[in-house]
């Protein structure tokens, strides 16, 4: 049987699967891909655990779940000693309207507390919902702040719990994302299933096309809290600039290269 975490359950009928080291091998971690893509993923968690990342999916099998860890373990570049980082929160398809992210986000603020840290923060678009981003109209009802905002529209969000905590900020790479390449340059890690499997292909789409694409992959916590960017998992430049965060099929690639 599925390990569940007790104190996690929503209204009615809804609860929720700590997945942790003992059973993240059998169980599904929600995310839309599987099989050798997902695999890449939970090796990736394996070794966060042991750095306090903590991962609740629905008992409900879909795309349902909160993923979060230390601040100071985060593998995005901000400053945010003793705040609780939320790395995803996704809720969708069938799964959404039911109160799922208010829960989600409910047991990650009880556990924030009772850990003794600050708040905790999460990365969202400037004014509008932006893909593999948090919906900003949502943490707005919760309570969550803008407390920095990157040149390229990303935004730092956070709950605090004390009045008069220092709030999380964005490290100057992150604040003024760009590189000194031409081409298409492109920072990405193992934390989202999508990248081991679009990156590959559209790598070889690019060579294909004669189009200049480097590659960065990024794995550990050190070089991603360096990382010219706000988001690490998949963060896109063209001729130094950033161009986005929403990993791209080969299709939307070569779209965006102008063929």
């Amino acid at each position: 049987m599925p390990i569940q975490h007790p104190r996690l359950r929503g209204a009615g009928k809804m609860s929720y699967i700590h997945i942790t080291e003992e059973n993240i091998d059998k169980e599904h971690i929600c995310c839309a891909m599987s099989g050798k893509q997902s695999l890449a993923k939970k090796e990736w968690l394996k070794q966060r655990f042991n750095e306090g990342l903590v991962f609740y999916r629905s008992e409900e099998r879909g795309k349902c779940f909160i993923e979060y860890i230390p601040a100071e373990n985060a593998w995005v570049p901000i400053d945010a000693d003793g705040w609780i980082y939320i790395n995803c929160l996704w809720v969708a398809g069938s799964l959404k309207g039911h109160g799922h992210s208010g829960n989600l986000l409910s047991e990650c603020i009880r556990d924030a507390k009772e850990q003794g840290r600050k708040g905790i923060c999460i990365l969202s678009a400037e004014g509008r919902k932006r893909e593999f981003l948090a919906d900003p109209k949502f943490l707005s009802y919760k309570g969550f702040e803008v407390t920095d905002i990157s040149d390229c529209g990303i935004n730092l969000m956070a709950l605090p719990f004390e009045e008069n905590a220092e709030l999380p900020k964005f490290k100057e790479c992150a604040k003024h994302p760009a590189v000194d390449e031409d081409g298409f340059v492109l920072y990405y890690t193992d934390q989202c299933p999508f990248t081991c499997y679009w990156v590959p292909r559209v790598r070889q789409t690019a060579e294909e096309h004669n189009i200049p694409f480097k590659t960065i992959h990024i794995t550990d916590k050190e070089t991603a809290q360096r990382t010219p960017a706000p988001v690490t998992t998949y963060a896109l430049f063209r001729d130094g600039k950033f161009l986005t965060q929403g990993i791209q099929s080969d299709k939307k690639f070569l779209a965006l290269a102008g063929l």
